[in-house]
């Protein structure tokens, strides 16, 4: 068993480890930097190139925009701020960063014309102001005319006090749904009810405020042999990732875990029930209540590999039909991101890859009314700039009665050849150095497996694309490595900040 001081010697290790790694690394990472930039200044590229064409003929057809991208420290944002790079607009990038400290990978990216800092919430009414001001200061200050929330999970609900108070304020759209929206969509048992009502299917839920309430239902359920996930409605990284199937064998281990979990009014869970097959994630831009722009991938309680499904599958086409019956409820108030997490049963899943027009059952199990990180998969794709975000700026059509809910149906945008997405430095963690330390121990993976993890790793680093690192832009990869995150070790160094794991492509550090 461990004692504190050995727990805070093995977490100070673990971070030591981690700047030993940046570092070693550091001479190869700069000679890629700067053929990066050799490469650069001898080839054209598809990307710049496209960008040249539309700043030299500007037309009627074609006006630049000065665009405000928020979170561009994640993937996310740094991909959004490229894309409206190359379709030839202004790109003022904003997030958070300690003053004169420029951390952030996106700081330093090509796509960036100007860089802001904005003011952390911090839970309190006077942190949520300061943080909407921030941006309604950068707003006015360079007079943007569309702003992209890009920003994170922590301040989802300051994102639409923001919204609100731009568009009230200023000429500015902003892609960004209002605050009872979102938090309608973030909450997961509100999302859970909205859903039920829209007459759309969803996982038996249950909202829980006490250990007895937990068990209750736990043990009325048993006879049924239906297995449930406890999920706390709010955000908290020590219990994220708990994916214990409730109910035990055993009543006593069964109440022996629910009398371990904060339950209480204050603090609300829900009990999911549990669907027996694989994960799914979409990524979809709502603009008015119709979605222009759509992907679907394969997910994971940690997903760091994107992989988009043809839009011809009948997954990818249920999961499609579902977020417009979604954004079409309410097409006033439907503007933004939206991101859903589906399973589905093993056995649809199985004949789903069989039949392409089969209509799948899908459970949905979370929303994030934000963007999210397979936006990657649109690297190459900028016409969604046109086609979506921009028609935000464009005045409100009459629908016609021709589609769904009153509404003219124009097909969403896909992304156009995406490739596959990974992050160099996780994998090289996941499938090079933990495997190779594993071999060292009695209990440790085989020989076959860490060579089977070594195979992965090669393939993903010649047929993969990473998802910070583009060779017209490569500086933001190289400062993520090593400025951003050896920042973040020594900082948990000297804070004695305990974490369990990082989000290499969100830049989040999961606490425990």
């Amino acid at each position: 068993m461990l004692t504190a001081e050995s727990s805070r010697f093995a977490h100070a290790l673990q971070n030591v480890k981690l700047l030993i790694l940046s570092f070693f690394f550091l001479p190869f990472d700069t000679f890629i930097l700067f053929f990066s930039y050799a490469v650069r200044i001898l080839v054209a590229f598809p990307a710049t190139s496209h960008r040249a064409r539309v700043r030299s003929t500007y037309t009627r057809y074609f006006e630049p925009r000065t665009v405000l991208v928020t979170g561009v420290g994640m993937t996310k944002g740094l991909v959004l701020a490229r894309l409206f790079f190359i379709a030839g607009h202004n790109v003022i990038g904003a997030d958070f960063e300690p003053p004169f400290l420029p951390i952030t990978c996106g700081h330093v990216s090509r796509s960036i014309r100007a860089f802001h800092r904005l003011a952390k919430p911090d839970g309190t009414r006077e942190g949520s102001s300061r943080y909407c001001q921030s941006i309604l200061d950068i707003v006015r200050k360079q007079k943007v005319d569309l702003w992209v929330s890009c920003s994170g999970v922590a301040s989802a609900v300051e994102d639409g006090q923001a919204k609100e108070m731009v568009e009230l304020l200023t000429k500015c759209k902003a892609v960004q749904y209002n605050v009872a929206t979102t938090q309608k969509l973030h909450e997961k048992h509100s999302f859970t009810e909205y859903t039920k009502s829209l007459g759309l299917t969803v996982p038996e839920t249950h909202t829980i405020t006490s250990k007895t309430a937990a068990l209750r239902v736990l043990e009325d359920v048993r006879p049924s042999g239906k297995k449930f996930i406890m999920k706390f409605i709010g955000t908290d990284d020590a219990v994220r990732g708990d994916m214990t199937l409730l109910p035990f064998d055993s009543v006593s281990a069964t109440k022996a875990h629910i009398s371990r979990l904060q339950i209480s009014e204050s603090r609300p869970w829900i009990l999911q029930q549990f669907i027996d097959g694989p994960e799914y994630c979409t990524h979809a831009l709502v603009v008015r209540g119709e979605v222009k722009a759509f992907t679907a991938c394969p997910s994971a309680e940690l997903l760091m590999h994107y992989e988009a499904l043809s839009p011809e599958s009948s997954l990818s086409r249920s999961m499609l039909r579902f977020t417009q019956e979604y954004a079409a409820s309410d097409p006033e108030n439907f503007t933004g991101h939206l991101s859903f997490d589906f399973l589905v049963d093993r056995k649809d899943a199985e004949r789903a890859q069989r039949d392409p027009n089969m209509v799948v059952t899908l459970y949905p199990i979370e929303c994030n009314p934000r963007a999210h990180t397979a936006v990657a998969l649109f690297n190459n794709t900028p016409e969604m700039i046109e086609k979506g975000y921009m028609s935000l700026l464009e005045e409100p059509t009459t629908p016609s009665k021709e589609g769904a809910n009153g509404a003219s149906y124009t097909p969403p945008v896909y992304p156009h050849n995406p490739g596959k997405y990974y992050w160099i430095g996780h994998d090289l963690a996941t499938f090079i150095i933990l495997p190779a330390l594993s071999l060292s121990k009695i209990h440790g993976n085989s020989f076959v497996e860490a060579f089977e993890h070594f195979g992965t790793f090669l393939e993903h680093l010649f047929f993969w694309r990473d998802g910070t690192y583009e060779i017209w832009d490569p500086l933001p990869a190289w400062w993520l490595y090593h400025v951003y995150w050896p920042f973040q070790f020594a900082k948990s160094l000297i804070t004695g900040f305990k974490w369990s794991r990082i989000n290499v492509s969100t830049t989040k550090m999961f606490g425990c």
